[in-house]
């Protein structure tokens, strides 16, 4: 009798032990910053605001006869925005050299 009860006792915690030895650990919390979302959301989030915001003050400035002054701060916004398509079009290229220099 005693024997039968060790032996459900056991195989019970057999069972238990192989349950708990099936379910997944927890995965590692990530180590770094994920730059590549802090980016893409910046590009989807923020940049349309500041843009629309550029967009009223200049249409601000416009409507007052400032003509002169909303052209050059268009001007310098589209200069700044050919920087920068510039500056992601170099990387990419960069990125292709080194890729087909070091084959």
């Amino acid at each position: 009798m005693i024997a039968i009860e060790l032996m459900e006792t056991a195989t019970s915690a057999a069972h238990t032990l192989s349950a708990l030895a099936s379910t997944p650990l927890a995965e590692p919390a990530p180590k770094g910053i994920d730059t590549e979302g802090v980016v893409t959301f910046f590009a989807s989030k923020i940049a349309p605001i500041l843009l629309a915001v550029l967009g009223v003050i200049f249409i601000g400035r416009a409507s007052r006869g400032e003509i002169s002054k909303v052209l050059t701060s268009s001007a310098i916004a589209i200069v700044g925005l050919a920087f920068i398509a510039g500056a992601a079009t170099l990387f990419f290229i960069g990125d292709y050299l080194i890729d087909l220099i070091f084959e």
